[in-house]
Order: structure tokens, then sequence, then C-alpha cells
């Protein structure tokens, strides 16, 4: 019996702290791809003519102001990113992502590109994995942005990305994944886009489904500047 205490009293130490198991796991970084699992949706998609996200902001308590409860943030002109997982954690790496891109900007005298903007947060992230008493970041993000072509990508709690054309992470992944792999195309233009992914979330929320619980962004190549969707625009794109 007591041999069996001193097993579970072992094994919890791992589960604790930032350290690898005896076959190798890290549970604190898997516990933390679940938290992102428990977050609510967000797609992106890399279109004809541009870059698109679109979050579900779910709102739980009706006497909070929906307007003020953000899931997609503007990092710079031509980078947009949302969070999905635990917010605070998405909000620091959201602030650091906009210090990067003005530093960058004061610096060099021009935009920073996404991909080096991504993996600067993603080494940030990976150093939370491996130093005792810290966590790792209880967070994904999905950065669009606008280089040289419009880009995806998403940056996941272990601090590795990829790059994708669309992709979406938090609750309902699996079913957006599927509803993305049948209907999105390359040549979709953001308009188009931005109808295929409000009508992916109004499939899996169902009954659930409300304007109100709607944040989105959209980029365009050729302007490359940051633009909001609002309560009227995602009503004008159900319309149609």
């Amino acid at each position: 019996m007591q041999q069996g205490n001193s097993v579970t009293h072992q094994m919890m130490g791992y589960d604790r702290a930032s350290m690898f198991s005896p076959d190798g796991r890290l549970f604190q970084v898997e516990y933390a791809k679940k938290t992102v699992k428990q977050g609510t949706a967000v797609l992106g998609m890399v279109c004809s003519d541009g870059v698109l996200l679109v979050a579900d902001r779910r709102v739980l308590d009706r006497l909070i102001v929906s307007q003020t409860v953000e899931k997609i943030f503007q990092v710079d002109d031509h980078i947009s990113a949302a969070a999905c997982g635990i917010m605070s954690d998405g909000r620091i790496l959201i602030e650091k992502s906009q210090l990067l891109a003005q530093q960058h900007k004061v610096t060099y005298d021009e935009p920073i590109d996404v991909r080096s903007l991504v993996k600067d947060i993603c080494n940030t992230k990976q150093s939370f994995t491996q130093y005792g008493g810290a966590r790792p970041f209880g967070v994904s993000l999905l950065y669009a942005g606008i280089d040289d072509k419009p880009r995806l990508f998403m940056s996941d709690p272990t601090g590795v990305h990829w790059e994708y054309r669309a992709n979406a992470i938090g609750e309902y992944e699996d079913e957006l994944k599927e509803i993305l792999l049948k209907e999105y195309k390359e040549t979709m233009t953001v308009e188009e886009g931005l109808k295929l992914g409000v009508g992916a979330l109004k499939s899996v929320l169902g009954k659930e489904f409300s304007v109100e619980r709607l944040d989105g962004s959209y980029i365009k190549s050729n302007e490359k500047k940051f633009h909001r969707i609002t309560k009227e625009g995602f009503k004008k794109i159900l319309r149609k």
C-alpha cells in the first residue's frame, strides 16, 4: 500500500511541474492543450484577395456589454490575431505582439513580417514549458496578416507554429475543420470566405447561434489595413 502511495505522489510531481514523466510526457503542456479545446471557436482563412478571422465570443452573463468581449485583436495595420483558451494569457501575448510590431516599425522603418512576429511569440511560449515554477500559456493563437501575400499562422501552447490556408481552433474544432475541408477553396474572395466562416459557426452552434456572439476581421491584400466586422456587417453577410 505504501509503495502504491509513493508511486502516486511521484506521478503527481510530474503532473504539477514542467518536467518530463518517465514515459516522455509533459503533463502541464497536455493540460494547456485541453484548455484550448474548451475555449470558444475561432477560424481563419486565406483568400484570393486577403485573409480573415471569425470567432465565437460567447457571453454567458446577460449584464455584460457584449461589444467589450473581444476574441480578435488588431496587432498592426497588416496583422490581426485571435486567442482561444485562457483569454488573460492571450491578452498578455497579444500585447507583446503589438509591442514587437511597434518596435520593429520604429527600428527598421517598415512593417514586421507575420512569420517573424509569430516566431518571437512562439519563443516566449516555448520558454514557459521548460522552467520550474512556470506553467505553459494556456492559449492557442491564430495570426492573420499580409506580407507579400496573405498568411495564416497557428501557434499552440507548446510554442510550435504552422502556416495554414484555413484552420479552426477551440470548441467544435473538429466539426469546423470538416466543414473547411469540404467547402473551403483558395480562390474564394474575402466576402465568400466570411460567408463560409459565419455559416460554419451557425452550423455548429445551432440554436445557440446569434449575431451578438460573433467577432470578426479581415485584411485585404491591396490595402494591408485591419477592418473589424460590425454587427450590421455580420447581418449583411447572413442575408447574402
